[in-house]
């Protein structure tokens, strides 16, 4: 399992609403998301299981991932990656060189889960993120975060980039794709959610679905992609 704090089991919930327990589902649809996020999240969370759900939930998103990346990607680059449980998990089976996170840096004030074109909604605190990864073994020498509003984001090429749930899912792909361009070299892997699997057709040479999800609110697919066509 994961070790949390009460603050960062609240950021934990406030990005993956779905590890909170029903009782706490039931309270935040009658209370509301505004009282949701400033208050309920704040001091009615176990830290222990949250920890243990957070942990079992990014587990599984390693066993999706695993076959596609191996010890010859040594540079991960996460965006939107929330606390980093699935990069924790990642560095334990693979000895990786190093990790960049593009984060924002503040905690919306209502959660909201829908498309969002300018990327303007965040459920984030860096300096909780980085006592976070540190606490639970990650070596803080391998370890770089960057504040997407602030900071000037990384220029080097990348092997793996991951953005779950985050990268056109939530936010609109083309935020970043010069950017990307930019990162990436011809056999970097891209991973992310789409709702528009088709479109990446046209932006990559190489497009493998993953896995699809349709219980979700979005149906989406998780695809992995690499080689930039222009």
């Amino acid at each position: 399992m994961f070790y949390l704090n009460r603050k960062e089991a609240r950021l934990v919930v406030l990005q993956r609403i779905e590890l909170i327990s029903n009782f706490i589902k039931k309270i935040r649809k009658l209370f509301g998301r505004y009282i949701f996020s400033n208050f309920i999240s704040k001091y009615f969370l176990d830290t222990k299981v949250i920890g243990q759900a957070y942990y079992n939930d990014m587990n599984e998103e390693f066993k999706e991932i695993e076959k596609y990346i191996n010890s010859k990607n040594q540079n991960f680059l996460s965006i939107g990656s929330g606390l980093g449980g699935l990069e924790l998990i990642i560095d334990k089976k693979i000895d990786v060189s190093s990790f960049s996170f593009i984060e924002k840096n503040y905690v919306s004030k209502k959660v909201k889960y829908g498309w969002d074109i300018s990327n303007k909604e965040a459920y984030n605190d860096l300096n909780i993120q980085k006592k976070f990864l540190i606490k639970n073994g990650m070596d803080s020498s391998k370890l770089n975060i960057f504040d997407y509003d602030k900071d000037k984001l990384p220029s080097n090429k990348f092997d793996i980039i991951i953005s779950l749930y985050s990268l056109d899912y939530h936010y609109d792909f083309n935020i970043y794709s010069k950017y990307l361009k930019k990162i990436s070299h011809n056999k970097t892997k891209i991973i992310f959610d789409t709702i528009r699997f088709n479109y990446f057709q046209n932006v990559f040479d190489k497009v493998v679905v993953m896995s699809e999800r349709t219980k979700n609110i979005h149906s989406s697919k998780r695809i992995i992609c690499s080689k930039f066509l222009d």
